[in-house]
């Protein structure tokens, strides 16, 4: 299996791939494809016909192989079409949050030096602050394109035919920032200048199969997109290998607790894979009891038991996962009970949880621990290293490297007999050091 959008659309061209729940949808403009449709569903096909139409339309402006194309938005089904468009353009997809402000957005604009800026009209302030020759909004790259509002109406892609330009060696397909307001301690934070990452089309897609089979995620699988498409989560942790599997993605602008109830109680929701603070709003709002829906929930990292208890009380079990800018998704928690070689109960997986483990390395992820310059044997604690097919092929700091290469993740874990991993700044934070 590949990551090709066109080969989803020519096996599983009805299938929804993704649903806009987005309660501000009433509000606006439809997306520009669908303006005369009153709908929010979209199918691999229709997706993928996107997908063509952009390429169209960047051809138009000149956006060739080896350019990078950079994307300021909030999560819309067209970052996603956009992404697949740099995919066949052989350009490097690189999204930036629209959480940044007007006085650092041009800070990483500078660093990637991108051949075009796409931008979300609602960005007023930012799209201005934009001083860049080629910024377009989504609106300008659709009103290029000659075509039909239907987009069902376009033909589906012939596999044999419609190949993906070649990237020049050495250009990633994907590049991403830390995410401003990520977590609890840094929201409102500027972004680091130098945590960009790239990661090649191969890296990409090794995040894509092992997250996929590490959850066992399939076309029955919906889940709702919690975190912002340009963050590396949001991206390489959930909304691609959602994809990539053939699930359906429930896709809301910005996190909203409410609407993302309201989108688990209407679409038959499967699971849920968000931070803490996500899964911790969701637990609190008043409409908590539309999570008892879920048959499982994946946070990044241990959390209060008591956010924990509110999910287990409505029959979910919580996993725990680990991740860094260079390697989203090291680390995680078996769902729904089994685990790796040795099988592990539901009830030793619920206890190691508890007790704060993010539990072991996705097998496309090698990590060790390293200690007064040394690697940690066995039982031990340490920073913690990451390497391998799915890690970052470069970075613009000291994040990422080659794949062969080991990378710092800056972060300290102890691991026990069983080989499972406790992030160690975290445990005390959530209570959950036995």
């Amino acid at each position: 299996m590949t990551l090709s959008l066109d080969a989803r659309a020519a096996h599983w061209g009805d299938r929804t791939a993704v649903v806009d729940v987005s309660e501000a949808r009433r509000d606006e403009e439809a997306e520009t494809v669908d303006r005369d449709r009153d709908r929010d569903r979209y199918s691999y096909a229709e997706l993928a016909a996107i997908a063509d139409r952009f390429v169209a339309s960047l051809s138009e402006h000149g956006i060739d192989a080896g350019d990078t194309v950079c994307v300021i938005s909030r999560n819309r089904v067209r970052v996603l079409a956009l992404f697949f468009a740099c995919r066949r353009l052989g350009t490097t997809f690189a999204p930036l949050s629209h959480r940044l402000t007007p006085k650092t957005v041009s800070r990483p604009l500078e660093r990637l030096e991108p051949a075009v800026v796409v931008t979300e009209s609602a960005q007023r302030d930012l799209t201005r602050a934009v001083q860049h020759a080629k910024t377009v909004t989504f609106d300008d790259l659709s009103a290029e394109i000659d075509t039909d509002d239907d987009p069902s109406s376009s033909v589906v892609p012939d596999l044999e035919t419609d190949l993906e330009s070649p990237a020049p060696d050495g250009t990633p397909l994907v590049t991403l920032h830390g995410d401003p307001g990520g977590t609890d301690s840094d929201r409102g934070a500027d972004p680091e200048p130098d945590a960009a990452v790239g990661f090649s089309a191969d890296a990409t897609e090794a995040n894509c199969r092992t997250v996929a089979a590490t959850w066992g995620l399939g076309r029955t699988d919906c889940t709702p997109l919690v975190l912002p498409l340009s963050a590396p989560d949001g991206l390489l942790r959930v909304a691609l290998p959602t994809l990539y599997a053939g699930g359906t993605l429930l896709l809301d602008r910005a996190f909203d607790p409410g609407d993302t109830l309201e989108a688990i109680r209407r679409e038959p929701v499967t699971g849920l894979v968000g931070r803490r603070a996500e899964l911790r709003d969701l637990a609190a709002n008043d409409d908590a009891d539309a999570l008892e829906t879920l048959e499982w929930a994946v946070s990044d990292g241990p959390i209060e038991s008591e956010v924990r208890n509110t999910y287990l009380e409505r029959g979910v079990p919580v996993s725990g996962t680990y991740g860094c800018p260079a390697c989203p998704t090291a680390l995680a928690q078996p769902i729904g009970g089994v685990s790796g070689s040795e099988g592990e109960g539901e009830s030793a997986v619920e206890t190691a949880t508890e007790n704060g483990s993010v539990g072991y390395p996705l097998f496309d992820c090698r990590v060790r621990l390293v200690a007064d310059g040394s690697v940690v044997e066995g039982v031990g604690e340490g920073r913690l290293e990451v390497a391998g097919p799915m890690v970052a092929d470069g970075s613009d700091g000291d994040s990422g490297g080659a794949a062969d290469d080991w990378i710092d993740t800056d972060d300290r874990f102890r691991r026990d007999e069983d080989g499972r991993y406790y992030p160690v700044d975290l445990e005390d934070e959530a209570g959950n050091n036995p």
